[in-house]
């Protein structure tokens, strides 16, 4: 193939008719190297000497081809290309009834690892009794469960049966909760966390409620754990209480999560129980322990901010301190609805005719949801039973025994209009 150069030549030099793929600039003691795809560009510059030489070379290919350019003799790959997905491991997926779509959603990266282990979790949860559709949803919802390797599989297995009484209970927590299982793969910490939670009196239910409801409890280092408990039980002892082992164990099963709380969340927390009721020892302590454990959960500002809405949305209704007071102390988990939330529940209820000094008798009902609350008051009206003047507990009781109430009193409407 013919080819056409021009050659321009300035202070002198040899002049050559090589046909150059590199170029290169020294300058000091590096190169900068330009690459092209026919002879575009050839620079020389000589700084000891101070004589500079330039070689522009133009080929007809130019035209045709695009340049290329590579500095200090590195490829330029573009850093923005995603790893391509493995294929083998989404047609193994598939074949499972796993959902990709899903899948990838939750946590994208496993697709592209290269050492999965699909086929050998699948084999193994179907040792310990669990069905194909199962493992499919396990992995559809936690897909990093493909990473563990057989052995930690059955290490952990066989440390989870010091809690857990059956291989089918432990399928139907990870059919609830994979990632209660799967999230870690530190063995041995969970060992060292199960021994020393045994060590302090927690039983084995508690250690299962743990289990299911706050696994981060086993993820926790052994060393946080230990503060935390200590922490528990020197409150304890401050309060005058003389079974530090038990507050323990009460607080725990009252509250599962307090162990992935911080202790100056929870030192704060009850600092300010106690200044804003105005509680002595004893009564902190039957609160703490009972049904205000679950509050300690909450960031001191939420609490105080919360309490604070709760205060003037009954004072604008009419209510005294002490009416107040007594309120949240019989129901604290009031203090974790927000301003709106809790302004919403009572407004629905005195529109339907129900008193603030009703609902401050039954604060519990506030537990329900404005949905629940709306369609039972509905039901109860129709069925002929006066909110106004009768108890509205009931808008608190549970489904089953709410269900067999509404037919009691829907019978007893329908025989005196049969009468």
């Amino acid at each position: 193939m013919l080819r056409k150069q021009l050659f321009f030549s300035f202070s002198g030099g040899m002049q050559s008719s090589l046909s150059l793929r590199q170029m290169s600039i020294p300058k000091g003691l590096g190169y900068l190297t330009i690459m092209a795809p026919r002879n575009l560009l050839y620079m020389r510059s000589n700084f000891l000497f101070g004589s500079r030489c330039w070689m522009i070379r133009f080929s007809a290919e130019i035209l045709f081809k695009s340049v290329s350019f590579r500095l200090f003799s590195m490829k330029c790959d573009n850093a923005d290309s995603e790893p391509l997905e493995n294929e083998e491991l989404l047609n193994n997926l598939l074949t499972m009834g796993v959902d990709v779509d899903m899948a990838k959603k939750r946590q994208p990266g496993v697709f592209n690892r290269r050492g999965t282990n699909e086929q050998n979790l699948k084999t193994f949860l179907l040792s310990k009794g669990a069905s194909k559709e199962v493992i499919a949803s396990i992995i559809s919802r936690y897909p990093r469960a493909m990473t563990r390797t057989p052995e930690s599989l059955s290490n952990r297995w066989d440390l989870w049966r010091r809690i857990v009484t059956s291989d089918l209970e432990i399928v139907a927590i990870l059919e609830r909760s994979p990632e209660s299982f799967f999230r870690s793969s530190n063995n041995l910490n969970l060992e060292k966390n199960i021994e020393f939670l045994y060590s302090v009196g927690l039983t084995r239910k508690c250690l299962c409620r743990l289990l299911t409801s706050a696994p981060r409890t086993f993820s926790n280092s052994l060393e946080l754990n230990k503060q935390m408990v200590e922490f528990l039980q020197e409150i304890c002892l401050s309060l005058g209480h003389n079974d530090p082992t038990g507050f323990v164990r009460k607080i725990i099963f009252k509250n599962p999560f307090i162990l992935i709380q911080s202790t100056k969340r929870v030192k704060t927390n009850i600092e300010f129980l106690q200044s804003a009721f105005n509680l002595n020892n004893e009564q902190l302590l039957v609160l703490i322990r009972g049904p205000g454990a679950k509050i300690l959960d909450l960031s001191n500002d939420c609490m105080r901010r919360n309490y604070t809405n709760i205060k003037e949305r009954l004072f604008s209704l009419g209510c005294t301190a002490e009416e107040i007071r007594k309120f949240v102390l019989s129901c604290p988990d009031v203090i974790f609805l927000g301003e709106k939330k809790f302004s919403d529940k009572i407004d629905c209820l005195i529109e339907e005719k129900i008193s603030i000094s009703q609902i401050i008798e039954n604060s519990q009902i506030l537990d329900s949801s404005i949905s629940t609350l709306k369609s039972r008051i509905k039901e109860l009206v129709n069925a002929g039973y006066n909110l106004s003047t009768s108890s509205i507990s009931l808008l608190s009781w549970s489904q089953k025994r709410y269900n067999a109430k509404l037919k009691k009193l829907n019978t007893g409407q329908n025989v005196v209009l049969g009468n």
